[in-house]
């Protein structure tokens, strides 16, 4: 007698453990969710500390008295003022793509919860899939979103490094400044650099 009270039926056990592996399902979607959720957070950060110092740059700049001791001046504010929007247009990607990751991880939520409803009601088992698959077209959503945001970001890099260079151009003797080019591609070549050492080599053994 006490061995059938301890007794377990192996299909409701089955049954069970299918139950709970489904609604757990989901969880690994909401955990990458949370994890995009945070990054794009914290690239929101740095977009709107990057806004607000590029602001007070220009301010600095509007307000000088003498513009003209200051190099390159024009170059210099038509250069801030076009990283502020490009600055500007991704903190605005950055919230559209925050919101969409938020809309998915609410969807992933609520695929658990339908999941659950489908055990105890079987005329509900295709409730879940349309839920998940809503979760599914938000992440994706706000995958693109940060890929378009991640091209901006290089864009803006570069349109620093550029303004950095001619900068460098303009304020630094030939001497040094004819050392160094770029090719098309913005990576460094150091030619004439090398071209000068050999030379110099050579003169020393000559001697």
């Amino acid at each position: 007698m006490a061995g059938e009270i301890f007794s377990v039926n192996p299909n409701a056990l089955n049954s069970t453990i299918e139950f709970l592996t489904a609604m757990v399902t989901p969880t690994l979607l909401i955990s990458a969710t949370g994890s995009l959720v945070l990054s794009t957070s914290t690239r929101l950060g740095r977009v709107i500390d990057r806004v607000r110092d590029l602001e007070q740059r220009l301010a600095e700049l509007i307000t000088t008295e003498d513009k003209d001791a200051i190099p390159l001046y024009e170059k210099r504010l038509d250069t801030v003022v076009n990283l502020l929007d490009k600055v500007t247009s991704r903190a605005r990607i950055l919230q559209r793509a925050m919101g969409a990751f938020y809309y998915g991880l609410g969807f992933f939520i609520l695929t658990s919860v339908t999941i659950a409803i489908a055990g105890f009601f079987s005329t509900y088992l295709w409730l879940p899939i349309p839920v998940g698959i809503v979760g599914i077209v938000f992440l994706f959503y706000g995958s693109v979103l940060m890929l378009h945001e991640t091209r901006m970001a290089t864009a803006t890099v570069n349109a620093e490094m550029d303004f950095t260079w001619e900068l460098a151009r303009t304020v630094a003797p030939e001497k040094i400044i004819g050392k160094y080019s770029y090719n098309v591609y913005g990576k460094r070549r150091f030619r004439a650099k090398v071209s000068e050492t050999l030379e110099d080599g050579r003169t020393e053994k000559e001697s």
